[in-house]
């Protein structure tokens, strides 16, 4: 069983900053790509960057130059460092993983339960 764990959301005022964490753990033998999407209210849930397992990056267009996504693969730990916050930056933010727990095996998807991010004077 895999479990992963968000951390690091809150209130925030638009520019500052915020860092997410997300820890994995239970039975992994490897993690592929790990990343972070987020779902505002009554939006459907988009991808906010990716990162694979040789630390290649993706970021939507809204968040390029401003977001950063990281990860420590001897933790299974993925960061995002969020700066030059925006009000419609607020959303929650999920943490993904995709997990082999067998090897030679494909492995499969698995979220976190969420954290809520608020940008807001």
């Amino acid at each position: 069983q895999v479990r992963l764990v968000e951390s690091g959301g809150g209130l925030v005022q638009p520019g500052g900053s915020l860092r997410l964490s997300c820890a994995a753990s239970g039975s992994i033998f490897r993690i592929n790509n790990m990343g972070w999407y987020r779902q505002a209210p009554g939006k459907e849930r988009d991808l906010v960057a990716i990162i694979s397992s040789g630390g290649g990056t993706g970021y939507a267009n809204s968040v390029k130059d401003r977001f950063s996504i990281s990860r420590d693969n001897a933790k299974n730990t993925v960061y995002l460092q969020m700066n030059s916050l925006k009000p419609e930056d607020t959303a929650v933010y999920y943490c993904y993983a995709r997990v082999v727990t067998t090897p030679g095996i494909s492995g499969m998807d698995h979220w976190g339960k969420g954290t809520l991010v608020t940008v807001s004077s």
